[in-house]
């Protein structure tokens, strides 16, 4: 017989059977929410409270946590495309606000180690452990360029650790810098600068074989609670834990590399400089239905020196298609067992496997160089095409530090996103985290850290640094970064001071850069209202100042206050900013992507767009300028650089949005804005 409640039950025990339905009801409910995963790459982690065990470096003390502080310099931080120090912060509210959310699976698609230097491999272990004890979280390393430096142990170190007084502390390993063979442990060299520097193997970098033995519980080897974990060198009869882990040997795993090409059966007669190299990729099901593949993307080609790799850096997929062949086929025959066995299959590793610039990179080359903005690290058309035609459909990477979804297309009709997640350690700080609705749909939503715990915990650090520098005649860094409220403000000045220091000297045509440092936006605009023969009557030997003192000028700035009123915006606006704060927005468009409108702001996009319009519909003259570089400057120059501005907003969604992979179509879920 049917149980129906009878309403003379006791009101208590309405209750516990009310609270016995919600409980059963949510348990349903968590048994079919859809797996979510988080992805973070380039964690560059530097372990600011590390113990050297050999006891050559202690650090500074720190006042607030109490302990002893081993520390990068801030003029390192910002003169580096990645911070060094308070991304130890950021590493712990992230994964705070991965286990508040409930989510336990948690991808690292490389550089998570800075430089995979012992004293900071341990202490990422030890977060690590942290994490996956409290919480139950599973982690899945990939290795980046940064770890390993090379394919083997080698000589390292910094010329910039934070030493007592404010001064540049020198840390090498044996081999590196002044750090010449010795043999104790440690041991220190005078060379005549405010601290002698400091020898210790602490600081070396350590190569795959001690970085997997560090790292071997995330990923690296398999675990007996792993549903199934492979390399592209196992050969299963049939999978147990057992045989996994005799085949994870790190013997096993290796390949040959050549200098001019791939090894083993792609060797051809003539290759030589030959080696034996470690590969750490693997296959693993950490939950029933889902294959997460980690692919090791570094390539190290030998150099001519007998025993010596060039770097990874440059290298990405581009040379895995011709160094690494045999990751190709093995990447195929994943793709194909994961489709008869029903399984969902996600792709991760360090490098990009698309353009990552919005489909701006031949225009950035066209206007700074092909050797510009790591534009080597762009990878080939066809190497992405090739990549699609492996069957992969999703593939997270890194490598970047920015925020950006790339779609490559297949002639055979499939489609990979690449989803290039930002860096926590960079201007834009925030990772990506996918939740899996069923085998075709999956949604990526972007969590951006706009505050940190502890993020300024070092800045009495800094302040005696800057005080020492100034005593001592250096130009130091804008102190104002100090005063930075949230952890998001703090990267807006790292990515601010890094456009100044480095970025603009580096990467921007000197004519170009010399003329926005002298101008606002309202006298750009004015420029843009100039016709070309005006600039050559005007410019001849003043330069701007000329123009500015021009008859001609008063009248350009008329018509620019009439485009400006045409668009409902007031001239006087656009002197508000210079050209400086407009290469500082290229760079955050170029790194957070739809992540930076906000701390763009509208009203400033809205200027971008008016100049760009006026740039384009600006007379030109050839033959003006073809004899003045003035106006050459502007015969499409500008117009380039506020079009390249204008594209880098008009790439694919990449902030939260939902991804067909049976049809390989993307939609926003972004609000509109109001």
């Amino acid at each position: 017989m049917r149980y129906r409640p009878s309403l003379t039950r006791p009101f208590s025990h309405r209750i516990i059977l009310v609270l016995l339905g919600l409980a059963i009801a949510f348990q349903a409910a968590a048994a079919e929410s859809p797996t979510q995963i988080a992805f973070m790459p380039d964690i560059h982690f530097h372990d600011i409270y590390a113990q050297f065990e050999d006891g050559s470096f202690d650090g500074i003390e720190n006042s607030i946590s109490g302990k002893n502080a081993t520390i990068r310099t801030m003029q390192a931080q910002l003169n580096s495309t990645r911070l060094f120090n308070e991304n130890y912060f950021a590493l712990l509210a992230a994964l705070d606000d991965i286990a508040a959310r409930g989510i336990r699976l948690v991808a690292l698609p490389g550089d998570f180690s800075d430089d995979g230097q012992p004293v900071h491999i341990r202490g990422l272990r030890k977060v690590l452990d942290r994490y996956r004890d409290r919480y139950g979280m599973q982690f899945f390393a990939a290795p980046g360029n940064h770890d390993p430096v090379r394919p083997f142990d080698t000589p390292g170190g910094e010329p910039d650790f934070l030493g007592r007084g404010g001064h540049a502390q020198r840390i090498f390993s044996r081999g590196a810098g002044e750090c010449t063979d010795y043999e104790d442990r440690w041991t220190t060299v005078d060379t005549g600068r405010a601290l002698p520097t400091i020898c210790s193997e602490e600081i070396r970098h350590l190569g795959y074989r001690g970085i997997m033995a560090e790292m071997q519980d995330f990923g690296f080897y398999p675990s007996p609670d792993y549903h199934y974990w492979e390399t592209p060198y196992s050969d299963y009869e049939s999978y147990d834990y057992d045989s996994a882990l005799a085949q994870a040997d790190y013997r096993h795993r290796q390949y040959e590399i050549c200098r001019r090409g791939s090894g083993g059966p792609w060797k051809k007669p003539d290759y030589r400089n030959c080696h034996r190299v470690p590969d750490a990729s693997y296959l693993v099901e950490p939950v029933p239905g889902l294959w997460l593949l980690s692919i090791d993307a570094n390539v190290y080609v030998p150099e001519p020196a007998a025993g010596r790799f060039a770097g990874s850096g440059n290298a990405g997929y581009n040379r895995l298609l011709t160094h690494k062949r045999h990751l190709l086929d093995w990447i195929r025959d994943v793709v194909k067992r994961a489709r008869r066995a029903d399984k969902q299959l996600i792709a991760f590793s360090h490098f990009p496997m698309t353009e990552f610039y919005d489909d701006q990179s031949d225009a950035i080359a066209s206007l700074f160089g092909s050797d510009r903005f790591q534009l080597q690290r762009r990878p080939q058309r066809q190497v992405s095409r090739v990549l699609a035609e492996t069957g992969l459909r999703l593939h997270v990477g890194g490598h970047m530090h920015i925020n950006d979804t790339g779609i490559a297309r297949g002639r055979d009709g499939h489609s990979l996103f690449n989803i290039q997640a930002p860096s926590l350690a960079a201007y834009l700080p925030a990772y990506k985290i996918l939740t899996l609705h069923s085998i075709d749909r999956v949604e990526v939503e972007t969590v951006i850290l706009d505050r940190v715990p502890g993020f300024d915990e070092l800045f009495e650090h800094y302040r005696r640094e800057y005080d020492t520098a100034l005593r001592s005649g250096q130009p130091p860094w804008n102190p104002a970064i100090l005063q930075s409220a949230d952890y998001r403000t703090f990267t807006r000045w790292h990515i601010r001071e890094l456009s100044r220091q480095r970025f603009l000297p580096r990467e921007w045509p000197q004519d170009l850069r010399q003329l926005l440092l002298e101008l606002d936006g309202r006298e750009l605009l004015t420029l843009t209202r100039l016709a070309d023969d005006t600039l050559a009557d005007v410019a001849t030997g003043a330069g701007i100042e000329g123009i500015r003192r021009s008859p001609q000028w008063q009248d350009a700035q008329s018509r620019a206050r009439e485009a400006a009123t045409a668009a409902d915006m007031a001239l006087e606006d656009f002197s508000r900013w210079n050209g400086f704060d407009l290469a500082v927005d290229f760079y955050r468009l170029r790194n957070g992507g739809a992540l930076a409108l906000r701390d763009i702001g509208s009203g400033r996009l809205a200027q971008y767009r008016l100049l760009a319009t006026s740039a384009r519909q600006r007379p030109v003259n050839p033959a003006a300028s073809a004899d003045h570089p003035l106006a050459a400057l502007f015969d499409g120059r500008l117009a380039e650089l506020f079009g390249i501005l204008e594209g880098l907003q008009r790439g694919a969604p990449d902030d939260h949005f939902m991804l067909d992979l049976a049809d390989g179509e993307i939609r926003s879920l972004e609000l509109p804005a109001e």
